[in-house]
């Protein structure tokens, strides 16, 4: 298996057409499939079912291609660490943030990297959690937010901080809700929750079972937050998340957000690389840059329902 085989492929898995990936490649189509059948021979498998209206990946394809992706990203840093002399970290890091908290900490890490260290290239990608912690395992992403559910082996994880989870509902005018919901009470209201197992949904259904108390009430399986938003203002139903995602409508009345108390919910975030994959020099100062950014975000005011963890945080170490 060589690098160029799985570029080609990946290019085809792009493009889905054997002449657009030659052309974006550079290579005589002729040699372009003759490299991919080789690969395809060492493999054992099929990895395109090919058609005249183009290619698309069989489903052993679709299972190799985030590997090969991960394998040409972690050459490429390979090659970047190799090549680089100065002190300040440069190359491409890609960061992957959830959905319910990419309002938080999306826009402030972009200025922070941007401000810091220019040559870092930082991408972006808001995912589900469970879409989050596949592509860092395979290394797709070199670091990511991911909720601390007691499942992150094969990982090194970075305490950022706790956010209390609320019952946030549409505001109803002329009437004043209680300050606080009991966790029994939030779980007998029809419910808008990300899909299992993403997001705060494994959080809510172990601390039903805990408390012995009935699984929510599940009124609509939501993974967007946006499409939630919509739902919620529309009056559907109820969500449990913390302020954070909301807080625009939250702080313009259109939604109420109720702590839930007896016992409290809370999800813990934590930053996370691989303990397989080497961190590179840009990947290791993005950590470190978050660990303070998330600090700062809170002792200032600006992540409502965020606390710092006790303790000292440990940044994710580069091998």
């Amino acid at each position: 298996m060589e690098l160029r085989q799985l570029r080609y492929f990946v290019a085809i898995a792009d493009s889905g057409s054997f002449s657009k990936a030659a052309e974006r490649v550079f290579v005589a189509q002729s040699a372009l499939s003759h490299q991919v059948a080789q690969l395809e021979e060492e493999l054992g498998v099929s990895l395109f079912l090919r058609s005249r209206r183009g290619v698309e990946l069989t489903d052993a394809g679709q299972r190799f291609l985030p590997h090969a992706v991960a394998i040409l990203r972690q050459a490429e840093e390979a090659l970047r660490s190799a090549r680089h002399t100065g002190d300040e970290p440069r190359g491409k890091v890609v960061f992957g943030i959830p959905h319910s908290a990419s309002n938080a900490l999306a826009l402030p890490l972009l200025r922070e990297v941007h401000q810091r260290y220019p040559r870092i290239e930082l991408e972006l990608t808001e995912e589900l959690t469970g879409n989050l912690t596949r592509q860092l395992r395979t290394g797709q992403i070199n670091l990511a937010v991911l909720f601390d559910d007691g499942h992150l082996g094969g990982f090194t994880s970075t305490g950022l901080l706790s956010e209390q989870l609320c019952l946030i509902e549409p505001a109803v005018p002329g009437t004043t809700p209680a300050a606080t919901v009991t966790l029994a009470q939030a779980l007998a209201q029809p419910l808008i929750l990300p899909a299992s197992p993403h997001g705060v949904r494994p959080i809510i259904e172990a601390a039903a079972a805990r408390s012995g108390l009935a699984p929510p009430q599940v009124f609509a399986d939501i993974s967007s937050i946006s499409i939630l938003r919509t739902t919620l203002l529309a009056g559907l139903g109820h969500t449990l998340l913390p302020v954070m995602p909301l807080r625009p409508e939250i702080d313009a009345g259109l939604l109420v957000a109720r702590p839930v108390v007896n016992p409290p919910l809370e999800r813990i975030l934590v930053l996370c690389a691989s303990v397989h994959i080497p961190l590179s020099s840009a990947s290791q100062a993005v950590a470190s840059l978050v660990v303070g950014l998330v600090q700062r975000l809170c002792t200032e005011g600006h992540w409502p329902g965020g606390t710092l963890l006790s303790g000292d945080a440990s940044v994710p170490q580069p091998d």
